[in-house]
């Protein structure tokens, strides 16, 4: 048996990087039996007479895994949001940063179509770069045209496996081809009449890029915080964790709690109000989330 790494999944088939070659594979039955599917990302062993005809025979443990996208083993997330076409969403910015903490998954931020703003809104989107930068995140300001921020992205690629997430329309696979042009992943253009732009992304696959591996994937098709706690949901906003225990109240949920230290972060400018305002959207939803039986 060898060791390899699921870089692509599509029609019954895995296709497992092994020392620089791909061979495609087929599951075991007994995966089907024991209710686990093999996914991108994982690290298999499997058995291959030729590069075509690959049975995986045995999944690693896995340090995480998302169920849409379907993929394992993430060291982090570049999440891309543009700052028009679709305009710039900070809720729906702080909603992919709760996603991937929940998983424990490093996120960095890249805020496209710079090139396409005004100075006024320049402005704000470098406003709310230090922010952001301020809870911890990186932040990289760019345009397609830009060498300099495509060079930030790259150094930030190198090393790891990345997921790459945002909305449709943003710029994810414009962004990566501008990186590797080799790649000519497929894009269309904005549709006007949605706001938004068509899904052209088919499956995920693992890229090699810039010395790490990146996915491009058909984007997080569920953005609801299904498995998510609510006693989870302080633990994904990093400038909460840092002041938690100054609240009077372990446990406490920063909502109507006394001598709340992240409330008492907000009234002080410490902590930004927007994403205060944003938790508490999110723990609404998560309090008024259907049981499952």
């Amino acid at each position: 048996m060898a060791t390899g790494k699921i870089i692509k999944a599509l029609s019954g088939f895995y296709y497992v990087l092994h020392d620089g070659e791909v061979y495609q594979c087929r599951g075991r039955g007994n995966f089907r039996k024991k209710k686990v599917s093999p996914l991108v990302g994982d690290m298999v062993e499997f058995k291959a007479d030729n590069y075509e005809e690959g049975y995986i025979l045995a999944i690693h443990d896995r340090k995480n895994e998302f169920v849409r996208p379907p993929i394992a083993n993430v060291d982090q997330a570049l999440i891309v949001t543009s700052a028009i076409h679709p305009d710039f969403n900070s809720l729906l910015l702080d909603r992919f940063l709760v996603l991937v903490e929940a998983k424990r998954i490093e996120p960095f931020i890249v805020i496209s179509k710079m090139d396409q703003l005004d100075s006024a809104m320049v402005e704000e989107m470098e406003q709310y770069k230090a922010e952001y930068e301020k809870v911890g995140y990186p932040v990289i300001l760019s345009a397609v045209n830009d060498s300099h921020s495509m060079d930030e992205i790259q150094a930030h690629l190198a090393g790891r496996t990345t997921v790459i997430a945002g909305q449709s329309g943003v710029g994810k696979s414009s962004l990566l081809n501008s990186i590797d042009p080799r790649l000519s992943i497929d894009t269309d253009e904005i549709s006007e009449s949605l706001g938004r732009g068509k899904h052209t992304t088919r499956h995920v696959e693992l890229y090699d890029i810039s010395g790490g591996l990146v996915a491009d994937t058909p984007g997080f098709s569920s953005l609801e915080f299904g498995d998510l706690e609510l006693e989870q949901l302080p633990e994904c906003f990093p400038e909460f964790v840092e002041v938690q225990n100054d609240c009077k109240f372990r446990g406490c949920l920063h909502h109507k709690e006394p001598k709340c230290a992240v409330k008492a972060g907000v009234e002080n400018g410490v902590i930004s109000e927007h994403r205060y305002d944003h938790y508490l959207h999110f723990m609404q939803e998560i309090q008024n989330r259907k049981p499952r039986y």
